[in-house]
């Protein structure tokens, strides 16, 4: 007799998101001089079934004289019974200032919603209810979006904003003519610096914050570290949740420069919500490869991939 609406985020959360940066950012596309290979491992409340998981697979490298930057990427979220399949590729003009670079970004995308009506875990409990689907329903939603990203030379700081996904699509599988469920806009705005702390530690406080319309603000606080030019170590605070203002959670992250190409870094989120009984936590892989690193991958600089 009653009926209220609701809204919540759409895009997936990535701890690991100053490695991630081309998904949240077109204009991030070309901002390090190698072509640099991404993928990325999420799982979000282990142990809770049909929590959300993530995999991306991004590639990003400057052309002509890095005023250009293409990137490319594939993520695929999984929640319940849905399943998020998204393409997207990314332009970026670089112009050259006297203490930095400034890109504007263009991004094109592709997106393929899936739900799996016929999942056994779900029964309906009125089976004469024609607006609930007994078999797998499907739609592929177009879309586009833009960003700007500047990152200071001798500074030694970045900051970005973006709205990846502009058009609101809606993603609905009802046969009947009214839309309730629409894509909604994300704007992400990113930024952070670099300082030297001694001659065998780099210390980079960064942060990202997301609004999404009908949505709570969101906002991750992080510290990361470089030790001895192989180590990579950090702590991130996630806003939001149901705790009074304590936060959604606390993140762990600990990596290595295997190599001067490989880069591998695992994190885990320790959370602040009632969730946590229900969970234990959140874990998170990134690897990424530069096909042809500079001779310092740890120089800051103009070819630093904050």
């Amino acid at each position: 007799m009653l009926s209220l609406g609701a809204a919540a985020q759409q895009e997936q959360m990535y701890t690991q998101f100053m490695f991630n940066k081309l998904a949240y950012n077109p204009g991030y596309a070309g901002s390090f001089s190698s072509p640099t290979l991404t993928t990325v491992y999420r799982q979000q409340w282990v142990g809770l079934e049909g929590a959300p998981s993530a995999q991306v697979l991004a590639y990003t490298q400057p052309f002509l004289n890095n005023r250009v930057g293409l990137g490319g990427t594939i993520m695929r979220q999984q929640i319940g019974i849905s399943t998020n399949l998204t393409f997207d590729v990314a332009y970026a003009y670089r112009v050259k200032l006297k203490r930095g670079t400034f890109s504007f970004g263009l991004q094109v995308s592709a997106r393929s919603i899936r739900q799996n009506w016929a999942d056994p875990r779900i029964v309906a409990l009125d089976q004469r209810d024609e607006g609930i689907p007994t078999e797998p329903k499907s739609k592929l939603l177009p879309n586009f979006g833009t960003g700007v990203y500047y990152v200071a030379y001798k500074d030694k700081w970045f900051v970005g904003l973006a709205a990846p996904r502009l058009v609101a699509n809606s993603i609905d599988f009802a046969d009947f003519g009214t839309v309730f469920s629409r894509e909604v806009q994300h704007v992400n705005m990113m930024g952070g610096f670099t300082f030297q702390a001694n001659e065998f530690l780099t210390i980079t406080p960064q942060a990202l914050f997301r609004y999404a319309a009908g949505a709570p603000f969101d906002a991750e606080m992080n510290v990361s570290v470089l030790l001895r030019k192989k180590i990579h170590g950090g702590l991130t605070y996630r806003l939001g949740g149901n705790t009074k203002g304590l936060g959604e959670s606390v993140d762990a992250m600990l990596g290595m420069q295997v190599t001067n190409n490989l880069l591998f870094c695992l994190s885990y989120d320790i959370g602040l919500t009632a969730l946590r009984k229900f969970n234990n936590g959140a874990v998170e892989a990134t690897a990424r490869w530069w096909f042809s690193p500079p001779d310092d991958v740890t120089e800051v600089g103009t070819n630093r991939p904050f």
